[in-house]
C-alpha cells in the first residue's frame, strides 16, 4: 500500500526516518507531563480546592484530556510499529508484565491513598477500596496490557492491517453504544470494566473503546517511518485546529464526550475520530518546532519519552504521599493554579529522577 504513494513524493520505499525521532520524544514527553497535572489537579480536587476557570479547563479539558492519554496510547502503537522487539511471544509477555504493573500502580492511586486518608486525616471514606477490589481497576496500564497481549495473538496469526483497523472499529462501535453499564455486583462492574464501561471507579480505559488508538498509531507509525515529513505534516494546522474546535462545544453540548468524566473516558467512535486528527496534527505541530527548540529541551523530552512507564507508576505513589500530607501538615489548605501547579512539577521531576534511579540499578544487575 505505501508503495502506491511512493510516486507522489510522499513517501520513501525505504525507511528513512529511523532511530530516535524528536517529534515523537516531545509527543510522549507532552503526555506524561500532562497527565502528571492532571492527576494532581483531580487528586487535590478530592479534598479542598480552587481553580481558576481558565486553569481548571486547559488542564482537565484539554491539555491533560483528549491531547493526552489519547496521544499517550497511539505513541505506544507507533513504538510497536517500531520496535524490534515486536514478535509474538514478546508482546504477550510484555502484556503480561504490564498487567503486574498497573496493578501496582494501583495499590499506590487507591489503597496507598484509603490509609495514608485513614491514618492521617481520620477519614476512611473518601478513598474506598470495595474490598481490594480497586487494586484490579483498569487505568492506562491495564488497557496497555491488553493492548499488548492482543497485538501478539494479531502478530501469531498475520493479521493484516487492515484487518486490525477493522477490529478496533468494530469494538469501538460496540464501545460507543454498550456504556455506562452498572451491574449489581461490583465484582461484575470491575471484571466488565476491562472490555466496556462500567462504573468510574473501577474502569477508566475500557479496552473496547480505547483500542483503536494503538491500533491507528501502529499502522501509521508504518507509513511515518517511510514519510518525507514537509509532505506528511503539510496541512497539520488544519488537522490541530477543527479538532479543537470539537472538543470546545463537547464541554457543554448534552451528552457529549468532555461534559463529564464517563463521557470522555467512555468516548464513542466519533469522539475517537476527532482525537486522532488531532494526534495527526499535534504531530506535525511537534515536528514543525523540533528544530527550533534548544538541544536542552529536546534533551529532557527524550529522557521523558525514555522513562515514560517508570514516570507514570512513580507519580501514583508520590502524588497521593505529597497531596495528602499537605492536608496533614497545613490545615485548612485550599488548592489554588499555583499550589497545584507547584506540587505537579515536584512530582514530575522526582518521579523522573526515580525512572532513571530504576533504570540504571536494573542496569547494573543485569551486569
Amino acid at each position: 500500500m505505501i508503495g502506491k504513494f511512493c510516486s507522489e513524493k510522499m513517501f520513501s520505499s525505504e525507511k528513512i526516518n529511523v532511530g530516535r525521532q524528536v517529534d515523537l520524544d516531545l509527543a510522549k514527553g507532552f503526555s506524561i507531563i500532562f497527565m502528571v497535572f492532571v492527576h494532581c489537579l483531580l487528586f487535590a480536587e478530592t479534598f479542598s480546592a480552587s481553580y481558576s476557570p481558565l486553569y481548571y479547563h486547559a488542564i482537565n479539558d484539554f491539555l491533560g484530556g483528549p491531547m493526552c492519554a489519547p496521544l499517550f496510547m497511539f505513541c505506544m502503537g507507533v513504538g510497536i510499529a517500531y520496535s524490534r522487539r515486536s514478535q509474538s511471544d514478546i508482546m504477550i509477555k510484555r502484556g503480561i508484565s504490564l498487567l503486574f504493573l498497573g496493578i501496582l500502580v494501583d495499590f499506590g492511586e487507591f489503597v496507598m491513598a484509603h490509609f495514608l486518608c485513614g491514618y492521617l486525616l481520620n477519614d476512611w471514606t473518601l478513598f474506598p477500596i470495595y474490598g481490594g477490589l480497586v487494586m484490579f481497576t483498569v487505568d492506562i496500564l491495564e488497557f496497555a496490557a491488553l493492548s499488548f497481549i492482543v497485538f501478539g495473538i494479531f502478530k501469531k496469526f498475520n493479521i493484516s492491517n487492515r484487518q486490525m483497523i477493522l477490529f478496533a472499529l468494530v469494538l469501538s462501535v460496540i464501545g460507543s453504544f454498550v456504556r455506562m453499564l452498572s451491574f449489581d455486583s461490583n465484582l461484575y462492574n470491575l471484571l466488565f470494566g476491562y472490555l466496556v464501561g462500567t462504573q468510574l471507579h473501577f474502569t477508566t480505559f475500557p479496552f473496547f473503546n480505547w483500542f483503536i488508538f494503538p491500533v491507528i498509531g501502529y499502522v501509521w507509525g508504518q507509513y511515518f517511518i517511510r514519510a518525507y515529513k514537509d509532505k506528511f505534516f503539510k496541512y497539520w494546522p488544519v488537522f490541530f485546529i477543527i479538532p479543537l474546535i470539537y472538543f470546545y462545544f463537547s464541554m457543554s453540548a448534552p451528552g457529549a464526550f468532555l461534559v463529564d468524566d464517563a463521557h470522555y473516558y467512555y468516548m464513542t467512535t466519533i469522539d475517537a475520530f476527532f482525537c486522532l486528527i488531532y494526534i495527526h496534527g499535534a504531530m506535525g505541530f511537534f515536528y514543525t518546532i523540533s528544530d527550533k527548540l534548544p538541544q536542552k529541551v529536546k534533551d529532557i523530552a527524550a529522557t521523558l519519552s525514555r522513562h515514560i512507564n517508570e514516570i507514570y507508576i512513580a507519580q501514583w505513589f508520590l502524588i497521593p504521599l505529597f497531596i495528602i500530607v499537605i492536608v496533614y501538615l497545613v490545615k485548612g489548605i485550599v488548592f489554588n493554579d499555583l499550589s497545584v501547579t507547584i506540587v505537579s512539577i515536584v512530582v514530575l521531576i522526582l518521579s523522573t529522577l526515580l525512572a532513571m534511579g530504576n533504570r540504571k540499578i536494573a542496569k547494573m544487575r543485569s551486569h
